[in-house]
């Protein structure tokens, strides 16, 4: 009887463990994986990061109100781009949710529109009124946009940043969709831009001046104020015992490097520098990890990003929510507040507020009008007996208090006057 031979392929999937198997290895590589993202959850960090999925959506409809002519335009128009927003339905129905945000009319058609009449919607006054604060507030911010985007290009090993890139980030530090041409325009003694090769996505912004009073980092202008040599601040609690004391081993072993400083070598305290630095400098001191990935040669940082900032959970958290890696800096949140909160911050967390309460005013007119339905179907049966029984009810709490004031004094001279 021949015997059968099988031949076993080496697995392309390496064996860290040196454990046998192919069914195996991919299982404790996820297991791997997954211990190299682990965090503890910090619940009051991981409310901060709470995304509004709703806010999103109507941001995206005012930025697209504000490029239309008059700040009108079609609800066809915005159903048409319904599907880019990840959202199903009819638009109209989405604009009547918020009322407190969008008014809604019916207008002339467009020249694509077949003529006759058709809905169309504005910004409503409250809502103008923010939209406009938002617009005064950006434009009396572009000073300090272009501070940010000056010790942003000084943090870089070149004094260079790829726009392409930078627009992945332009969120977080508050530089609007014409940045380039709204800043590099106003300050060409500090800015350029480049393209060396020609191609569309090689266009760079430089640096073309050193300003010494900006290179002075934001653990350095702590410790200024504390009068105190610059070292980093653990925001865990004190219980945190071994973190701790791994914490002030790293902090104590060498002096602080900054990371706008002339000394390029690579090293964990630097690394730890910059990473504190691009955070201080983001709006909501938070960001994806996978974005900044993207700059580890610019800014110098390491292949294992990930690992960096998990061996620093004093100073950074790291979160998984929504399926995306973000690092958050502790010491500028307060619970799940944000301590010092930027001038734009604070008016988008009043159109955020304003978007929710017009959304608690749908659902109010909603309620209101499915019970004046269900009145009429005669689902709901009115009460002509509520006089009678909101004095019965009174009755019955009036003896109730009587009999729980005797039970104390029973409870009270078995207590002091009774001997044992």
């Amino acid at each position: 009887m021949a015997t059968k031979r099988v031949a076993v392929l080496p697995s392309r999937i390496p064996d860290p463990l040196g454990l046998a198997g192919p069914d195996r290895v991919p299982e404790i590589l996820l297991l791997l994986r997954r211990r190299l993202w682990s965090m503890k959850k910090d619940a009051a960090l991981e409310a901060a990061l709470t995304r509004n999925r709703r806010w999103i959506v109507n941001n995206q409809i005012k930025n697209l109100l504000l490029r239309s002519p008059g700040r009108t335009a079609t609800v066809r128009s915005l159903q048409k781009r319904f599907k880019t927003f990840d959202l199903q339905g009819h638009a109209l129905n989405w604009l009547r949710k918020y009322p407190c945000c969008f008014d809604t009319f019916s207008g002339e058609a467009g020249p694509d529109g077949g003529g006759g009449e058709e809905f169309r919607f504005t910004f409503s006054k409250r809502m103008a009124a923010l939209v406009d604060e938002e617009e005064d507030v950006k434009q009396a911010s572009e000073p300090a946009m272009a501070r940010r985007l000056s010790k942003l290009l000084m943090l870089s090993r070149d004094r260079r940043l790829n726009v392409v890139k930078l627009n992945e980030l332009k969120r977080n530090f508050g530089f609007p969709d014409d940045y380039v041409l709204r800043l590099i325009p106003k300050h060409p003694e500090t800015f350029r831009v480049i393209n060396r090769t020609g191609r569309q996505n090689a266009m760079e912004i430089e640096l073309l001046r050193w300003d010494p009073n900006l290179a002075i980092s934001a653990v350095e202008t702590a410790a200024i104020e504390r009068g105190t040599e610059p070292r980093y601040v653990c925001s865990l609690p004190e219980t945190w015992f071994k973190t701790r004391e791994k914490f002030d081993e790293f902090n104590d072993a060498t002096p602080y490097v900054s990371p706008y400083s002339e000394d390029r070598t690579e090293s964990e305290k630097r690394a730890v520098g910059v990473v504190h630095e691009i955070l201080s400098l983001s709006l909501w001191k938070k960001a994806s990890i996978l974005k900044l990935e993207h700059f580890k040669r610019e800014f110098g940082l390491p292949v294992r990003l990930n690992l960096l900032l998990l061996r620093h959970p004093c100073i950074f958290y790291v979160s998984n929510r929504y399926k995306i890696y973000t690092v958050v800096l502790r010491e500028a949140y307060n619970g799940s507040e944000l301590i010092d909160k930027d001038p734009l911050v604070v008016v988008k967390d009043k159109l955020g507020e304003l978007m929710q309460e017009g959304l608690h005013e749908y659902n109010r007119r909603r309620h209101l009008a499915n019970l004046g339905k269900k009145r009429k179907r005669g689902k709901i049966e009115l009460t002509p007996k509520k006089e009678e029984d909101d004095e019965n009810g009174e009755e019955a709490l009036r003896l109730d208090t009587v009999e729980k004031r005797e039970e104390r004094k029973r409870f009270y001279k078995v207590l002091f006057d009774e001997k044992p």
